[in-house]
């Protein structure tokens, strides 16, 4: 009979150098057998709900953390026993098991790379290092995650040189940097009381004297679904996805000059067109909507400002502007808002467009929308027009320049070739940063895409 050994797993950066995850279930129990790369718990970060696949094949000993816990990075999350000899299966990537894929045998303190390709590594001592991506996630139609896509095969990591403490930047998180910037501290004089010295927001605060005093627990506290009979008001937790969008509006809003500008069309003809789309042979089975040829408006219309497809790059007093649109979409999940986006959708074809847009959306109401979708954006829609609204004022998603917001179709009395007729009238709004957009490129880019969808045929003037 072979030995046998414990080993930990710990849980890895699981994006842009997220500090935290929640677990929200485990799929598996003290006791359970299971295989390499089998799915063992679904967490979700600030970014997405991810599966975490096993790094191990053998028998759970310990689940550490309950669901709804929230974990830092580098903390033991589950324990496995395993042959003592067990090596990766010929399944695995290349070096899987063996390059400290989050995991450290009892007692031996190993290096924690992240789960999906990219973030901080995160040394024995807690601090994270930055690597370069080294693998693309393997994406099947449909948007929906390859099996084999939560794996990593991790490059070689070489031990990063060690910087004198003189030279060394506090460590923090950049919403933590702008807290102590607004109240004027230095963050070198801050203890840092998180993983490995991390300062962290409750930190800034205690150090200012400004610390928020702590939420008191009612005695019998509310479930997620509602208050108990009694209480005069509920708490709840601000974390996951809530936490991440708070922070990223308030960092939009405080950060980047706002301006938005309104334009009401007249998009009859917009869908009409649509109409016909429908029962062509190239669009059979394919969902199309207003918001399809408000996308493709869009990305006609950013050929000639492509002033609304860049970002204001303040730590080197840059302005980049992008030679591609990856299409972010506004999306209301259960979790609540997210904005994943299309990866190079200038270059699709409409009915492409199309299905790339439904898989978006899909993808998004179930849960499953990725990091690696979530990150890189160049400009976004907002839908209001589906919850009813006629136009309001969108607010940028960070590092963007821009984002347009649509409204609601509506039935009204419209001047039509010198009449009054009923038409479809559609009201848009844009909201742009006024750093790297000026009102002139900003009206233009604004008239474009009303001219578009007030007259589809426009498009030909534009390409």
């Amino acid at each position: 009979m072979s030995a046998t050994m414990i080993k930990e797993f710990r849980l890895p950066d699981l994006g842009e150098g997220l500090t935290e995850s929640e677990i929200l279930s485990w799929k598996v129990d003290v006791g359970d057998t299971v295989s390499l790369n089998q799915v063992i718990a679904e967490v979700e970060t600030a970014k997405a709900v991810v599966e975490l696949p096993s790094p191990f094949a053998g028998v759970i000993k310990e689940l550490h953390e309950q669901p709804g816990s929230v974990v830092e990075v580098g903390k033991p999350i589950v324990s496995f026993e395993v042959a003592d000899d067990a090596g990766p299966s010929p399944s695995a990537p290349s070096g899987a098991a063996g390059a400290g894929y989050g995991e450290a045998a009892v007692d031996t303190p190993k290096r924690e790379p992240n789960l999906v390709g990219y973030g901080a590594v995160v040394e024995g001592s807690g601090r994270p290092t930055r690597r370069a991506r080294n693998f693309a996630p393997v994406v099947e139609a449909g948007g929906t995650m390859a099996p084999e896509a939560g794996l990593v095969e991790p490059a070689a990591v070489q031990p990063a040189p060690v910087e004198g403490k003189a030279a060394e930047r506090p460590r923090s998180t950049p919403p933590v940097r702008k807290l102590a910037k607004d109240l004027g501290l230095d963050l070198a004089q801050v203890p840092g009381t998180g993983p490995g010295g991390l300062i962290t927001r409750e930190d800034v605060q205690e150090f200012s004297g400004h610390a928020a005093e702590p939420a008191m627990q009612a005695q019998g506290a509310a479930s997620p679904g509602g208050a108990r009979p009694g209480e005069r008001e509920t708490r709840t937790a601000i974390k996951g996805v809530r936490k991440h969008t708070a922070a990223a509006m308030v960092q939009s809003a405080f950060t980047a000059p706002h301006a938005t500008e309104f334009l009401t069309v007249d998009v009859t003809p917009s869908l009409e067109l649509l109409a016909k789309l429908k029962t062509s042979r190239e669009f059979a089975g394919i969902k199309l909507t207003p918001l399809t040829l408000a996308a493709k408006a869009l990305l006609v219309a950013l050929r000639r400002n492509p002033a609304l497809n860049s970002r204001w790059d303040e730590e080197n007093q840059e302005i980049v502007t992008f030679n591609y649109v990856n299409l972010g979409i506004a999306a209301a999940t259960p979790r609540g808002l997210t904005v994943p986006n299309i990866k190079d959708a200038e270059a699709l074809p409409l009915p492409q467009l199309a299905q790339a847009l439904t898989a978006l959306a899909e993808t998004a109401r179930a849960g499953k929308t990725t990091p690696a979708d979530l990150s890189g954006g160049t400009i976004s829609i907002t839908n209001i027009g589906v919850f009813g609204i006629d136009a309001g004022t969108p607010i940028l998603n960070p590092g963007e320049a821009a984002i347009l917001g649509l409204g609601a179709v509506r039935t009204m009395p419209w001047e039509y070739r010198g009449e009054v007729a009923l038409r479809q009238v559609l009201t848009l709004s844009l909201s742009f940063d006024h750093r790297l957009v000026d009102g002139e490129q900003g009206s233009r880019f604004l008239a474009d895409v009303g001219a578009i969808l007030a007259e589809p045929g426009m498009v030909l003037t534009m390409v």
